[in-house]
C-alpha cells in the first residue's frame, strides 16, 4: 500500500520513503511510526498509543520518543517550528495533518497494515530424548595437515556414547553428511 502526502511517496509493503524520486533512508522505529500516524491522522496519538504500536509496549525515555518524532519530521521536510505535517498538541500528543491520498482516493485507515506479522515459521518436532546438531568445524588454520582436528570433533561430538549409565548422554543422528543432516531435522541450508 502507497500513501502520497506532500511530494512524498510512502510504501508500507517495500518499507520505502520516497521524496519526488529521492529514496530517504529511515531508520525501522522512525518508518513505524510515520506509519502509525498516517493510519491514525484521524485523531491525536497519544504518548502511550505511540509506545504500544511502535515500541510493543517497552519503556522508552521521552529523549528517545522526542529525537524519533524529530527525525519523522526530517525525514518529511517539516519541523517542531511550522509543524506542517506533524502537529504537536501539548499534553495530548501529536497528529499528522497532512493531505493524504493513497492510490484510491483518501486514505482509509487500515490499522492492520501496522501490525506485520512474521512470516510462518515451520514447527520442528521435538524428539522424545534431549539431541544436538553438530555441524561440521572449518579448519581456519592455513595448515591442511590440521583437517584432522575439525574432522575430529565432528566424530567426538556424533558418536553414540559408549557408557550407557551416563544419562548425559545424547542421539546420534547416525553420521549424516551435512546436507542430509539439515534434511533430517527438516531445515533448509542457504548458501
Amino acid at each position: 500500500m502507497e500513501f502520497t502526502f506532500d511530494n512524498h511517496v510512502l510504501d508500507i509493503n517495500r518499507r520505502e520513503l520516497r521524496r519526488g524520486t529521492e529514496l530517504i533512508a529511515l531508520e525501522p522505529q522512525v518508518f513505524d511510526l510515520l506509519v502509525y500516524l498516517l493510519q491514525n491522522r484521524d485523531r491525536v496519538v497519544g504518548k502511550d498509543d505511540l509506545l504500544a504500536a511502535v515500541w510493543d509496549g517497552r519503556i522508552v525515555s521521552e529523549s528517545t520518543l522526542t529525537s524519533r518524532i524529530a527525525a519523522v519530521r526530517k525525514a518529511i521536510g517539516d519541523n517542531g517550528r511550522e509543524q506542517r505535517l506533524i502537529r504537536t498538541m501539548p499534553r495530548k500528543g501529536i497528529r499528522f495533518v497532512g493531505e493524504v491520498m493513497d492510490r484510491n482516493g483518501p486514505l482509509a485507515v487500515d490499522r492492520s497494515l501496522l501490525e506485520a506479522t512474521d512470516p510462518p515459521r515451520l514447527a520442528l518436532a521435538l524428539p522424545d530424548k534431549a539431541s544436538i546438531a553438530v555441524l561440521p568445524f572449518v579448519n581456519l588454520s592455513a595448515d591442511p595437515d590440521q583437517q584432522y582436528f575439525a574432522d575430529g570433533m565432528v566424530e567426538e561430538n556424533t558418536s553414540p556414547n559408549p557408557d550407557p549409565s551416563n544419562s548425559a548422554a545424547f542421539t546420534s543422528p547416525a553420521r549424516c553428511q551435512v546436507d542430509s543432516l539439515m534434511d533430517c531435522f527438516g531445515l533448509a541450508v542457504n548458501r
